[in-house]
Order: C-alpha cells, then structure tokens, then sequence
C-alpha cells in the first residue's frame, strides 16, 4: 500500500532547494540524522533514488527532479487545506522572501503584530536579493516576497503592492558632513552600491542624471557593508535611506541629495488569484498596520 508521509515530501525538496542535508535541517528545525532518515524512507517507498552527493553537495537525480514540482504542488495544496477550513481567520503557512534591510527593519514589527492579529498564520522567512526572490515566486518556490521593484513590466500572473519608497541620500563620515554633496562625490573614494542590483541601478540612473563621474573603491551589494565602511572612513556611498535599525555607526551622516525623484520602492511581489491570497492580505495589513 502506498502511503506517503508529506513530512518526507517537505525535507525532499528542502533538501533540494538547499543543496545540502545540514543546511535543510537547519530549516526544518531537526537533526541531519532525521533529514537522512526521512529520505531513506521516501526513496524507499517511492523505489528509485532521489538525491545524489558530491562531497557535501546533494543534488537531484533525474527521477528526483521530475518529482520536485509534483511534490510543491502537493505541499501546497495540503497547506491549503487549513487555510480553507477556517474562512474567517487566515491559517496555514506563508512562504515569504524578504531582502536583507527588510529583514532588519520591517519584518520584527511585522511579525509583533501578526502574533496578535493572526496566530495561526504562519511564516517562513527565506533571504536573498530581489530577482533571486522574485524568481522564486514566479516558479510557485515562494508565496511572496519583500523586495525592490523590479524595473520591468510584471508579468499578468503576478501583483506588486507597494509598501514604501525610499530616498536616496549620501553616506559621509561625520568629518567631512559640512562639504557637499557635489565636492564629496567628486573628491572622495566611492563605495558603490552593486550596479547589476535592481536598487544599485538607481544610483547608477542618479549618478548619469547629474553627470557626476566618482572615483569606485568597491562595489558591493550589501547596503549595511557599504555603511560600516563608510564609519571607518574609507569614503562615500549612494544608499537608499531603508528603516532603521542600521548597524552601529556613530560617525556617519547622512545628506540628502539634490534630485529627490529617484527612490527605492519596496514592495510585496506575489501572485494572483491563489489559495494563499487571504494570508498575503493579513500580512498586507499588518505591515500598513504600522
């Protein structure tokens, strides 16, 4: 008889998704025994191997990646289940992407809130960079995410809300505050905020809009790097000015910038009309909520 546990369907593609059966039990909150005890017992009941190591890599057989999709589609659709049984309160599990200053600066308020408005929603935080994390909600990995706008028409089978937008401002060490912003870009070494980033290339469109050619030091796509660096006094950096708390950095200013029209938006990305909507709303709601 074929019964199958979805726990074992769960670790299978966490499995997969991480590449690496410690990393997949540090996500699932078990022991890397219970992880490869688990996928013994699925490769056993479903009769071919699914998973395949090199060194401490693992990486999906060929019959382990034409199950990977069937099995988020299960997974999915049992995480519905509770939400549809309880139409009134939103239940279940949500999938949310979150890029790193979200993580610092919007989420802890957020999840506050959600404990007391909905305690049965809940949500598993995946990090990572704003087309990784829009990608994966576009593939159905992720339910949504918390990123930068994409600078590109969605497609029809996703919704952008947006949350907040975001000034850019320059980073200066507390020495050099009383100079301008003009002198300051021209004369100190530029700490770049990474240019292939969707919210690096705001600096970039800033940058050619006032015609300004600084000197690049390093170029980086860690906003909190760029300010610690910029403590020290290595020199300047363009950063969008995203929700405190910022790293500890008592010698850096912040001056805002002569053209004010170009800002970071932030925003949820997800997609329409699923099972999992009435969660992205609670969530929506408590973030506005704030």
């Amino acid at each position: 008889m074929f019964i199958m546990d979805t726990q074992f369907l769960e670790t299978f593609v966490c499995v997969v998704e991480q590449g690496s059966m410690a990393e997949a039990a540090r996500r699932l909150g078990i022991t890397p025994a219970a992880v490869g005890q688990r996928m013994r017992a699925l490769q056993v009941e479903i009769g071919v191997a699914l998973v395949a190591r090199a060194g401490r890599r693992v990486s999906p057989t060929s019959a382990g990646a034409a199950l990977l999709e069937p099995a988020r589609r299960i997974l999915g659709e049992v995480a519905n289940l509770q939400t549809a049984a309880q139409p009134d309160h939103p239940a279940g599990r949500l999938t949310l992407g979150c890029i790193s200053t979200v993580l610092t600066g919007m989420m802890p308020a957020t999840l506050l809130r959600l404990r007391q408005s909905a305690p049965q929603l809940e949500l598993l935080l995946t990090p990572g960079g704003s087309p990784d994390l829009f990608d994966r909600v576009r593939s159905r990995e992720l339910d949504a995410a918390v990123i930068v706008q994409p600078p590109f028409v969605m497609p029809k089978s996703m919704q952008w809300h947006t949350l907040r937008r975001e000034p850019l401002v320059l980073l200066v060490h507390r020495a050099l505050a009383s100079r301008s912003v003009a002198d300051l870009l021209l004369t100190q070494p530029f700490l770049r905020y990474n240019r292939p980033s969707w919210g690096g290339r705001l600096v970039d469109i800033y940058l050619r809009r006032t015609n300004v050619v600084p000197r690049d030091l390093v170029e980086l796509d860690a906003l909190e790097a760029i300010a610690v660096m910029v403590n020290q006094g290595l020199g300047v950096g363009i950063v969008p000015d995203w929700p405190k708390p910022w790293p500890h950095c008592p010698d850096i200013v912040t001056l805002p910038l002569r053209d004010t029209t170009v800002r970071r938006s932030i925003g949820m990305a997800y997609r329409r009309g699923t099972p999992r909507q009435r969660l992205v709303q609670a969530l929506l709601e408590a973030i506005a909520s704030e």
